[in-house]
């Protein structure tokens, strides 16, 4: 695809993974429309952060998806939507489960019905590893069980079977990527790597939950790369695709290789308020990411290490953004 001058919309552009997307799409020649969420300081979130070069070229719309009438408003003339706006902080969700239907489900909702009343050509949603739970068997296909363990992850298997619902009801041309745990620059403390990087570089211990949870780590610009390529590809339409490496590593381990890179050796502590409720915590998920080569050609271009340097290397040119003695919910 020629993106030069491709008119698109990003929701939840002000968040981690909608910032690195929305400025890629402008470094490709786009026509970039972003929404980010409506506050009275006009603070656009992470896109504050994006270079003035980048930030000057995008449409900046402050919102909420919530709001059925503004959604419509922006849609208008974008030939591709991205929807990742969603609340996505899995121990908020269980303080405040109504608001993520509300904005999970329901803004889902809201951006499915505009793109097909404005005759979009593609929708690309954001789902999450999160949506198949505990693995029943590893590596895990696109065919596994979906598992609500979470509020979080409740609505959004509710927004995916929503997406899924527009496609087959209404032939809405929307593809559903669901990328597994993704890490980068200006990820906030609410993720596990900067919990880690921010602790190890600030203080003599770092405070955890559980330690033998197992993820799958995928490099932001990776991830990025399979929206776009999702965008792209006309078989893409109708499904769900993995993103992730396929490679699994502990909360324990992952910690250990974060303090070998840093080169600082301190204490884990276990924190108990950090720990999920023991049937709500998700203990493995390693991304099967055959239908991600097959089908739009993706595989990952970073290992792990190259990624972490590069995390710890922005996080500590920007460590005062963070609270390191706080647990971000």
């Amino acid at each position: 695809m020629d993106w030069e001058d491709k008119k698109c919309l990003v929701t939840g552009a002000g968040g981690f993974i909608g910032s690195h997307l929305s400025e890629e799409l402008v470094k490709l020649g786009a026509k970039v429309r972003t929404l980010v969420h409506y506050n009275s300081r006009n603070d656009w979130g992470l896109i504050e952060l994006l270079p003035k070069e980048v930030r000057q070229e995008l449409e900046i719309v402050t919102g909420d998806v919530q709001d059925p009438f503004m959604v419509r408003k922006i849609v208008q003339k974008r030939d591709i939507v991205f929807h990742l706006a969603a609340l996505i902080a899995i121990p908020y969700s269980y303080v405040a489960p109504e608001s993520y239907v509300n904005t999970n489900v329901k803004g889902t909702l809201n951006v499915l019905q505009a793109c097909l009343e404005e005759g979009v050509e593609k929708v690309v949603h954001a789902s999450t590893s999160e949506t198949y739970g505990t693995a029943q068997y590893t590596p895990i296909d696109e065919k596994h069980p979906l598992q609500g363990q979470s509020p979080y992850s409740a609505s959004k298997i509710g927004a995916d079977k929503i997406a899924e619902s527009f496609y087959l009801s209404f032939d809405l041309p929307v593809a559903t990527i669901r990328p597994f745990n993704t890490y980068g620059p200006r990820q906030s403390a609410r993720a596990i790597i900067p919990t880690i990087i921010t602790q190890v570089l600030t203080g003599s211990e770092v405070k955890l939950g559980l330690l033998t949870p197992v993820r799958d780590l995928t490099y932001v610009k990776d991830t990025v790369a399979g929206f776009l390529k999702i965008a792209e590809s006309d078989r893409a339409v109708g499904e769900v695709i993995n993103i992730g490496t396929g490679i699994g590593i502990t909360i324990g381990e992952l910690a250990e290789k974060i303090m070998g890179l840093v080169g600082k050796d301190v204490r884990i502590v276990r924190d108990e308020s950090r720990i999920r409720p023991e049937k709500s915590e998700v203990m493995e998920l390693i991304c099967d990411r055959h239908k991600a080569k097959e089908l739009i050609g993706w595989e990952p271009q970073y290992t792990l290490e190259e990624g972490l340097r590069e995390t710890i290397k922005w996080i500590e040119d920007y460590l005062d953004l963070y609270k390191p003695g706080i647990y971000n919910i």
